[in-house]
């Protein structure tokens, strides 16, 4: 026993906080070496100098202490290899969403501070025809079923020789986040007495009824608050949700840079209060 050190010592060997050497004990990542029966002290080995400055650099790039345990406990430089990019690609879609974060954050200081610049109407909206396509997805892979639905529909109304007889817009039939897939409806509303090919494009008549709706200028992806103050609009005036919500899509994005898309968010709702 003459090797071990004081867990106060392996402390300053290692830059670990003694709370740090604990929990990691506790979660099985560094164990010591010899713990005192009668007064429940850690010692440690310097040999587990090196796995524990393995561990301070894992942390230090927020590797979570279970995926470390993996790699610590697996000594394979392969499968290290692995992980460490598993975990940067964790990163940088962190990053991402950071930077997403900080240029919606530049819109509001651009806007006075005003955090929530949405304005809620109401209105009615009339039944349209619709070309129509239904798509199942997971959240990665909304943005890919969106473009090449829209696309599908486009070639079908090229098809039926028709034009769109309005804004194209996407029912969405459930909430689609990281745990959640679902389906989204694509639609084109086409003129009436204008018949479809047959396919997985369907023509349908789509009920009109009131909506409540806002407008949110800017890129696709920060659109979030509308929907939050459109909801809550709702219930702040005793109303129900009678539908899925639907975006409409008021100008084209390959004409208009990001921050000048105009989508309105509408809720479908009772029309009595």
């Amino acid at each position: 026993m003459d090797d071990l050190v004081p867990i106060g010592r392996f402390s300053r060997m290692t830059r670990l906080s003694i709370k740090a050497l604990r929990f990691y004990d506790e979660q099985c990542l560094l164990a010591p070496a010899w713990v005192d029966p009668s007064s429940g002290y850690r010692y440690y080995r310097p040999g587990q100098a090196n796995r524990a400055e393995a561990i301070r650099i894992l942390r230090a790039v927020d590797m979570p202490v279970e995926e470390i345990r993996t790699v610590l406990d697996e000594d394979d430089r392969e499968l290290t290899a692995k992980h460490l990019a598993i975990h940067r690609a964790r990163l940088q879609e962190r990053l991402a969403d950071h930077e997403r974060m900080l240029r919606f954050l530049e819109v509001l200081i651009d806007r006075g501070g005003e955090v929530m610049p949405y304005q809620v109407t109401t209105k009615d909206v009339p039944a349209r025809t619709v070309a129509a396509l239904t798509v199942h997805t997971d959240h990665a892979g909304v943005a890919e079923a969106i473009a090449g639905g829209f696309a599908t529909v486009v070639g079908a109304l090229g098809a039926a020789g028709a034009t769109p007889a309005g804004a194209p817009f996407i029912i969405f039939h459930q909430v689609i986040d990281e745990q959640t897939d679902g389906d989204l409806e694509i639609c084109i509303p086409v003129p009436d007495g204008v018949d479809g090919p047959a396919g997985e494009v369907v023509w349908k008549e789509l009920p009109g009824g009131v909506v409540a709706s806002t407008t949110h200028r800017g890129p696709y992806d920060e659109i979030a608050p509308a929907y939050h103050t459109v909801t809550g609009w709702i219930q702040d005036h005793g109303h129900a949700i009678t539908a899925p919500p639907c975006e409409v899509y008021l100008n084209d994005p390959h004409e208009v840079p990001p921050e000048e898309l105009l989508t309105e968010v509408q809720f479908p709702i009772d029309a009595a209060g």
